[in-house]
């Protein structure tokens, strides 16, 4: 079982960049795809992007591509979420998520039900 621990939120300005940060410990990381989702209050949880186990592919829901970047480094067990050009309405709960991966299959999900564990997440507010 895998545990995640999200870090890097904060308060920007909009139009500024900000990296976040998840750390994975307890699973083998390599064998879990990755994804980020965000959550502002009375709102579902927003896909943002998915990394697949090896990293070789990523998928990013409309708002984000182009403006954030999904990344995985296996060997330190953790995931990155870069974002660009932030806006206001980027302001939320970023979570990190894993699904555990099959041998068979090197892709990303998009669907929150799709993955097992999820971090306690990091606060993003971008003010005007």
């Amino acid at each position: 079982q895998v545990q995640l621990v999200e870090s890097g939120g904060g308060l920007v300005q909009a139009g500024t960049s900000l990296r976040l940060s998840c750390a994975a410990s307890g699973g083998t990381f390599s064998s879990y795809a990755m994804g980020w989702f965000r959550q502002t209050p009375g709102r579902e949880r927003e896909f943002v992007a998915s990394v697949s186990r090896s990293g070789a592919s990523a998928y990013y829901e409309d708002f984000a591509s182009g403006r954030f970047t999904i990344s995985r480094d296996n060997a330190k067990n953790a995931l990155y979420l870069q974002m660009g050009n932030l806006k206001p309405e980027d302001t939320a709960i970023y979570y990190c998520a894993a699904r555990a991966g099959t041998a068979w299959y090197d892709g990303y999900y998009l669907k929150s039900d799709d993955y097992n564990y999820w971090g306690q997440g990091t606060q993003v507010t971008v003010s005007s």
